[in-house]
């Protein structure tokens, strides 16, 4: 199933979580629990030291993860040990990607003169399309210099995804779409990412801005409930993004001592209430002109 095949039959409920947070085999279950809940797409945090979108959160989850030992390649090993079927997602910065090439034993091996060298983002996407992998988010990567990442994806068949700020438009806006696909990672508030108490009165606008473009917009930053979910899709979004509110029930478990099935049995229940608020919120809209 292709990214923009999960936005057919409704809104996409699309969650995150950091690979690897607080270790390889809990996460597992926890992303496994995604997929029992409800989940569309399932984003996959590949850590990286320094994450500059990101909250309090997602930050301590980056942590974790990396001090359990996750790196590009157990990233890939994770990938391939999961027993999902939903699309999945990497969301990771481009350093990672742009390095993955330049640190390979075959690259090194060809490398006569001793100098660094490398591939740019290719090796890295042609491994992400061989494990599973159907599209990026690159919260670092300006439209501007994205053009050998979204040609490594068309020839590997994978999606580049971009985020939209409220603050985007006019020839950036432009260049974005020109060059996104699978969906739209809308902001819906300015800032980093954490669960918020309310939804930003910035979404409207922001999906609004966007309506002349023919590609799923997914909005987030901020959801942390069913309400949330159902009020954001029924504003016109197409489907929701969530992740701190779902790294925060993994945070208390880690905190807290508690066993993994009892910590993915709460992500679960999460889930299952994002994406029953989404498809709540998608019954509040008004019929598409062409199905009238």
């Amino acid at each position: 199933m292709s990214l923009e095949d999960a936005f057919a039959d409704g809104p996409a409920f699309i969650p995150y979580l950091a690979a690897g947070d607080p270790d390889y085999e809990s996460s597992l279950e926890y992303v496994e629990a995604l997929e029992r809940g409800g989940a569309d797409i399932i984003e996959l945090g590949l850590p990286f030291s320094e994450p500059i979108a990101e909250g309090p959160t997602i930050q301590n989850a980056v942590v974790r993860s990396l001090e359990g030992g996750m790196t590009p390649t157990r990233f890939f090993e994770f990938v391939e040990d999961l027993d999902v079927s939903v699309p999945l997602v990497c969301m990771t910065y481009y350093n990672l990607i742009y390095r993955y090439g330049e640190e390979s034993e075959a690259q090194r091996a060809s490398n006569t003169s001793g100098e660094t060298v490398s591939n740019g983002p290719r090796p890295f996407v042609e491994k992400a399309a061989e494990v599973g992998i159907e599209g990026f988010v690159v919260p670092d990567l300006p439209a501007e210099e994205a053009g050998p990442l979204r040609e490594a994806c068309d020839e590997f068949g994978l999606d580049l995804v971009f985020i939209v700020a409220p603050t985007t438009r006019g020839e950036r806006l432009d260049r974005m779409m020109e060059q996104v696909s699978g969906y739209v990672y809308v902001q819906a508030r300015l800032g980093t990412t954490g669960a918020q108490s309310s939804v930003s009165d910035q979404t409207g606008s922001s999906l609004e801005r966007l309506a002349d473009y023919d590609v799923p917009k997914a909005v987030g930053f901020g959801i942390s409930s069913g309400d949330h979910a159902e009020r954001i899709v029924a504003s016109g979004a197409d489907g929701i993004i969530v992740g701190s509110a779902l790294v925060d029930i993994v945070a208390d478990g880690h905190d807290n001592g508690d066993d993994a099935e009892t910590v993915a049995d709460r992500l679960e229940t999460l889930a299952r209430e994002l994406k029953d608020g989404a498809v709540a919120g998608a019954s509040q809209r008004p019929p598409h002109p062409e199905r009238t």
